[in-house]
């Protein structure tokens, strides 16, 4: 049985996970009412590199493996889901297949899951830097091919993103659709779509990993010799790691082009993969929510240095946006290594736990006195 303060501490924090989850819920319905076409980019943006995060994070948080191939998978995912659904005519840019944007999705985000099964026999041999290397790789593999085949990707041009749609509903409606007096375009859309798949992938990665298959990945992490000789098949589980994680990358490739409107080269280079790195070091190691907190600070950071560059001092004729977030990435990324290895989320979670253990101490007295009379 468990003691009484115990039970109220367990249950009051299952009812305020619950309470967050529908006043975010709450949140994410409402908030197109009343922002305007930055913060509804803005919040796509995050969703769609949280999914990319997410991924990584299976893989190199709880699998242990280090990978920097994650550019490759995104390029993978938006020049497919680009090409399948492009129109057929060339006379406007290259031309596409003409396919449905949503079959168009789902065939992108299976060929990137292609792509990493066919990478996987390299991935389960082998681990830490080694594969690093090995992944590397497939970054100016990437860049090769969207340079060689402008047919298909648009060259070092690039080419345009068709605009999404769902069974024959267009998110880019003209004239808009109103809804209560508030026009909804292509923005209010893709703000719904993209958080409609960040909950999805969540959810699922997150009950992934609290089963027997994240056990096992975290075993692989921790103890890889320990792993074999309890029976998990280590081969097997980075494979899947591996799968799963460039999967989740091409999800977020198609959302990124839907986000621009349009692909090229210099949008996945080497620098994205280690984007997604800082994402998931700076959020936490192993977690969905890390993956996430770490994908809104990496991916909110210069797009709101830009937006207020004229009211911050620092920013401006002296130090461009983009570099002063990289300042910050490089002062946030030594803090958090040094200070707090498991990231902002487990940080958190550890001042949570001081918290409630603290607050147990100080109920024991009490209830012991109670018990003696």
């Amino acid at each position: 049985m468990w003691s009484a303060p115990a039970a109220s501490v367990w249950s009051s924090t299952r009812g305020g996970r619950l309470a967050l989850a529908a006043l975010g819920l709450v949140l994410v319905i409402a908030l197109p009412f009343y922002l305007d076409q930055f913060w509804l980019r803005l919040g796509f943006a995050i969703c769609g590199a949280a999914i990319g995060a997410i991924g990584l994070n299976i893989l190199t948080g709880a699998t242990g493996q280090l990978s920097l191939a994650h550019a490759f998978f995104l390029a993978l995912g938006a020049v497919s889901y680009s090409y399948f659904a492009g129109a057929p005519d060339p006379t406007r840019g290259p031309a596409g297949l003409g396919l449905p944007p949503a079959v168009a999705m789902v065939l992108a985000i299976a060929l990137a899951t292609l792509a990493g099964l066919a990478f996987s026999p390299v991935s389960s041999r082998l681990s830490g830097l080694y594969l690093g290397i090995a992944s590397l790789s497939l970054v100016f593999l990437g860049q090769h091919l969207l340079a060689t085949f402008p047919s298909i990707t648009g060259g070092f041009e690039g080419r345009s993103t068709p605009d999404m749609s769902l069974l024959g509903f267009s998110f880019n409606q003209q004239p808009p659709v109103v809804v209560m007096g508030v026009p909804f375009g292509r923005f209010e859309f893709l703000w719904y779509f993209g958080f409609a798949c960040l909950i999805l992938c969540g959810w699922t990665v997150s009950n992934l990993l609290r089963a027997y298959p994240g056990r096992a990945m975290r075993l692989i992490r921790d103890r890889e010799v320990s792993a074999g000789v309890v029976g998990v098949n280590v081969r097997q589980w980075k494979r899947y790691a591996f799968l799963l994680s460039s999967g989740l990358a091409g999800l977020s490739g198609v959302l990124f082009a839907l986000l621009i409107g349009s692909i090229a080269p210099v949008s996945f280079t080497l620098e994205v993969s280690i984007q997604y790195l800082v994402m998931i070091v700076i959020g936490g190691m192993g977690s969905v929510s890390g993956a996430v907190v770490g994908a809104t600070f990496v991916t909110s950071l210069p797009l709101l240095l830009q937006r207020y560059a004229d009211v911050l001092p620092a920013i401006g004729s002296s130090v461009s946006p983009a570099n002063m977030a990289r300042y910050i990435y490089g002062v946030a990324l030594v803090a958090v290594l040094a200070l707090e290895p498991s990231g902002l989320v487990g940080g958190a979670r550890r001042l949570a736990g001081h918290l409630r253990a603290k607050r147990i101490r100080r109920r024991e007295p009490a209830s012991g006195s109670v018990g003696k009379r």
